[in-house]
């Protein structure tokens, strides 16, 4: 188990006793590993794990206003009414996940709701959504090293990253002052 997986499987068992289900927001740096540790912590619960990639906005929602926003490219309306708002009181949610090739909505899926819920992806604790979690997490990475797994992961697309989303989020980062609100800031560099 890695020392980020240790740490917060200990956080949500001292939540779980407390109350479930247990929603946990994995936000942070792109590349610091926030698909990856919400996986690897879903392997010793009941985890039902959602990507806030399924809610990037659609065409007709990218207006100058809404864009200019810090954390503006995230359908954060959506994702509120879908995901956030049915998971303290459903078994049961239905939603519709973002298609980054057609920018639109794929069709509808169904997920059971487990004793924690975790999301993970940048904009995930906006502060319009903070009120929501029971754990806000900010997972962190060395520029050097987001930039070497950028490159792995995204080939050629690479630059897209670094000249478009990530001076986006850190915009975010930086206006909301996110990493100093989360209750746990982790390196997404220690393995």
């Amino acid at each position: 188990m890695s020392h980020n997986e240790l740490i917060l499987t200990a956080e949500i068992e001292r939540l779980l006793n407390e109350k479930s289900p247990v929603l946990v927001g994995i936000d942070g740096r792109c590349a610091s590993g926030k698909s990856t540790l919400a996986k690897a912590v879903a392997e010793h619960f009941d985890v039902t794990v959602f990507h806030a990639d399924d809610f990037f906005l659609r065409p007709e929602q990218r207006t100058p206003e809404r864009l200019n926003e810090a954390g503006g490219n995230f359908d954060r309306e959506r994702f509120e009414e879908e995901i956030l708002l049915p998971s303290k009181s459903q078994n049961l949610i239905k939603y519709c996940p973002f298609d980054c090739q057609t920018f639109g909505l794929k069709s509808a899926v169904e997920v059971e709701i487990g004793r924690v819920v975790i999301i993970e992806g940048s904009y995930c604790c906006h502060p319009n959504l903070w009120k929501y979690y029971d754990l806000h997490v900010f997972l962190d990475v060395d520029e050097q090293l987001q930039k070497s797994r950028i490159t792995a992961r995204n080939g050629e697309k690479a630059e897209m990253f670094f000249n478009r989303w990530i001076p986006l989020e850190e915009r975010y980062f930086n206006k909301m002052q996110l990493r100093e609100k989360c209750e746990l800031r982790l390196d997404g560099g220690i393995v």
